[in-house]
Formats: C-alpha cells, structure tokens, sequence
C-alpha cells in the first residue's frame, strides 16, 4: 500500500476547490438555460468532467479524480453526489486496468461513454424520447462533444501545470527497481 503524501492531498484541494468554484457557476448558468433552453444546457456538461481529469493527468495516482470530485463537490455541497457521478466517469478508463498505465487516450475514453450515458439517463429531464430524431441525434452529439472538450481543456490545463512544475511531489512515481515486484513465471 502506498502513503499519501501531504503534497498529494494538498494538490488535490486546489484542484478541488478551484473547480468547485467553476462549477458553482456552471451550475447557476445551466439550470439557467435548463429552465428557458434546456437543450442548449448539455453543452456545459463537459465542464463537470474538468476537475477530475486535470487531477488525474497532472497527479498520475489511483482516486486522484474521485477525491477531487469529492473536493469540488464539497464546495457546491448539494451538488456533492452529481460531482462524484462525473469523477467517476474521468476515473473509469484507468481504474478498468488498475492504474497500470495512464495514456492520453484513456481521458477521451472515459469522456466519450458518460457523453452518450449521460443523455440516456438524463433522457425523461428533457423529455429526449419525445423530441424528432434529428433533435435526439444533435443531443448526443453536443454531449459527446462537450465531454470530449471539458476532457481536452482538462489535459490541456493539467500539462501547462506540469510543465510549469505544479504538483511535481505530488506525482506518481515508478517503483525504484530494487522493490520492483518480480514477474510471475
């Protein structure tokens, strides 16, 4: 088992908060358009991606994104569980191969699924089911797109970080060879 570090914990807090604070305003503007266009309001869906995929690509540790959600989540507190769903989503791609590996791919991954799940599920909100299909077509497609695009923000701000050198002992780091876990024959 590995420790968490004061680093780590911290870096996550920022991340956590900051996105917090950009969701807060997310939310007050989409239920703003849910009430008057909602259709237009899935186009901010990306955004609760944000938070959690700039942790989990600046950061490169199991549940990075999870605790960020869980973080950003605190700070639009009744918001907390609808903030742990998106988490969840950035986090999939790398918790289906434990962490073994963390590819630019894997973001988009995860990006791409919540933005079809999420009409579904949110299909009776907006009464999708009812709507001409090239309207239930352009639904998806804007969810798709605005995931795909909070996810590339995401990656885009996370590598400016690294870059600059933010978060650098709160990073995973590869095992030193000498407690390397042999090969099973």
């Amino acid at each position: 088992m590995t420790r968490v570090s004061t680093a780590y914990l911290l870096t996550c807090a920022a991340i956590g908060v900051a996105g917090g604070i950009l969701l807060w305003g997310a939310t007050g503007l989409s239920t703003l358009l849910f009430a008057t266009v909602p259709f237009i309001s899935v186009a901010l869906a990306g955004l609760w991606l944000l938070p959690a995929v700039v942790a989990l690509r600046l950061i490169q540790r199991p549940f990075a994104g999870l605790l960020v959600g869980l973080l950003s989540g605190l700070v639009v507190f009744p918001y907390l569980f609808t903030n742990l769903w998106w988490a969840f989503f950035a986090e999939l791609p790398f918790l289906i191969v434990a962490y073994r590996f963390w590819a630019t791919w894997q973001h988009y991954a995860g990006a791409a699924f919540v933005g079809i799940l999420y009409p579904i599920l949110a299909a009776v909100s907006f009464n999708l089911w009812t709507m001409p299909l090239w309207s239930q077509v352009g639904f998806f497609a804007l969810s798709i797109a605005s995931c795909l695009a909070g996810t590339a923000l995401g990656v885009v701000i996370a590598d400016r970080l690294a870059r600059a050198g933010v978060a650098r002992l709160a990073r995973r780091r590869p095992r030193p060879a000498s407690e390397a876990v042999p090969a099973a024959s």
